[in-house]
């Protein structure tokens, strides 16, 4: 779950990564200031999962709305148990008025819930406006649009030390199969292929997820998504076999699957860009940066490097994203005043004012690019917004929890079991839907 990756670097600088695209110059972000004072003397609470340098970093956004309309904020960390501190807040009164939602699974909880207000037609028009169709659909819940995506994430990206590639002679390959081969010339240098964070169970759901959009295609994956075809289907299976010709090669994998188990995910960043490098590559999105960069001292786009997940077999690139939502609660105390920072997070200018601070990505097509404080985020950033609706949201956060996000449960385990031994691809699907039926209830 992309949420629980996240709170896992706080304090560092989110850094992201370029998919290749050509960096725009120019101009300085969009100051907020002005405004005529409206809500003067209202205060909104806002509740999310951010800690941190995140916390900070939209607090700066929380006073350029204060500055353009006079209404107070307060921010409430729930840390990764929104669902639960938001619930017993509604129930002990005390609900906020705007709540920043870490996975789609949970949007549709609170709406089936009744917890949460439709965007008004004024911040709905906007949103429309300023966002690809893809977003406007993630934020929506059967056909009533609740949600205004802020904060994206980029999950479709390899890491990789420019060092040890070099060393072994090779380049940023544009196939997974080029990637696989490459990882073998790059064994055979004497330095392990690829860091596996197997561990964390999520960075293994990352991976399925991009090589299975790849491969079988948006359509496939938005109904395995939705449960709406089985995790025995063949296009699962097909992914699982491509997957496990990483998984089961002891010579591309830290360590081999015995290693990869052991290592977490800032584990995984450490063995390629630490003090003693045990691999070249890492997989996993653009929080890698952060880890390369604040933790290891690496400078980002020297000798910390990134290329994009590359497509496998006849498909197309993936860009696998994730990112945090703004709803408005029906309990909170001022949802008027809330409905009004909504209408603010939708507009570029509150991009603008975390795009300048950094560790930040903004599905905001409206955003001037020249917000971003440095060309790697820069790039990234015009990546996204031209991946349009192809873009697809981490599916393990759209599926029940119990399914898609619980340690030691569901999708997590069953992918490490795979890891532990990818012999049986077909066994694995069963397995896995078993226990997506379960959760989803169907």
């Amino acid at each position: 779950m992309m949420r629980r990756r996240t709170t896992l670097l706080a304090g560092c600088t989110a850094l992201v990564l370029a998919l290749g695209a050509t960096a725009c110059g120019g101009g300085e972000p969009v100051a907020a200031g002005g405004g005529d004072k409206s809500l003067d003397g209202q205060t909104v609470t806002v509740a999310g999962v951010w800690s941190g340098s995140e916390q900070k970093n939209f607090q700066k956004v929380l006073d350029a709305f204060t500055e353009k309309t006079g209404a107070t904020t307060q921010f409430v960390s729930t840390g990764d148990n929104v669902s639960t501190v938001v619930g017993s807040k509604i129930e002990g009164g005390n609900a906020p008025d705007v709540v920043m939602v870490p996975q789609v699974g949970v949007l549709k909880q609170f709406a089936g819930n009744g917890w949460l207000k439709p965007l008004d037609k004024k911040v709905a028009a906007t949103v429309g406006d300023h966002f690809a169709e893809v977003w406007q659909n993630y934020g929506s819940v059967d056909g009533t649009l609740y949600a205004l995506y802020f904060k994206a994430a980029h999950k479709s990206t390899v890491w990789y030390s420019p060092e040890a590639l070099e060393q072994a002679g090779v380049t940023p390959p544009k196939t997974f199969d080029a990637m696989l081969k490459d990882g073998r010339t790059v064994s055979d240098s004497g330095l392990a292929a690829f860091s596996v964070a197997g561990q964390d169970g999520w960075t293994l759901t990352d991976w399925f997820e991009n090589v299975y959009l790849s491969q079988a295609g948006p359509e496939k994956y938005d109904a395995l998504a939705a449960h709406e075809i089985k995790w025995t289907d063949p296009t699962v299976v097909e992914a699982l076999t491509t997957l496990g010709t990483l998984f089961k090669d002891k010579q591309l994998i830290a360590g081999g699957q015995k290693g990869a188990l052991n290592t977490d995910f800032p584990g995984s960043v450490e063995k390629v860009f630490g003090p003693e490098a045990e691999a070249a590559m890492v997989y996993e999105g653009d929080f890698v940066a952060g880890v390369a960069k604040d933790q290891f001292g690496r400078n980002i786009g020297t000798d910390a490097n990134f290329f994009p997940f590359p497509p496998v077999g006849d498909g197309k690139a993936p860009v696998v994203s994730g990112g945090d939502a703004a709803v408005v609660l029906k309990d909170g105390r001022n949802s008027e005043a809330g409905m009004a920072l909504v209408e603010y997070l939708a507009s570029p200018e509150a991009a603008a004012v975390w795009a300048e601070a950094g560790g930040f990505l903004s599905p905001n097509k409206k955003l001037d690019l020249s917000s971003y404080g440095d060309d790697v985020t820069r790039a990234t950033a015009k990546s996204l917004i031209a991946a349009g609706d192809s873009v697809r949201f981490d599916m393990s956060d759209q599926a029940p929890a119990a399914f898609g996000g619980t340690k030691g449960a569901g999708e997590w385990k069953i992918l490490q079991d795979f890891l532990r031994d990818p012999a049986d691809p077909a066994k694995t699907a069963a397995e896995l839907e078993k226990a997506a039926a379960k959760a989803y209830g169907n």
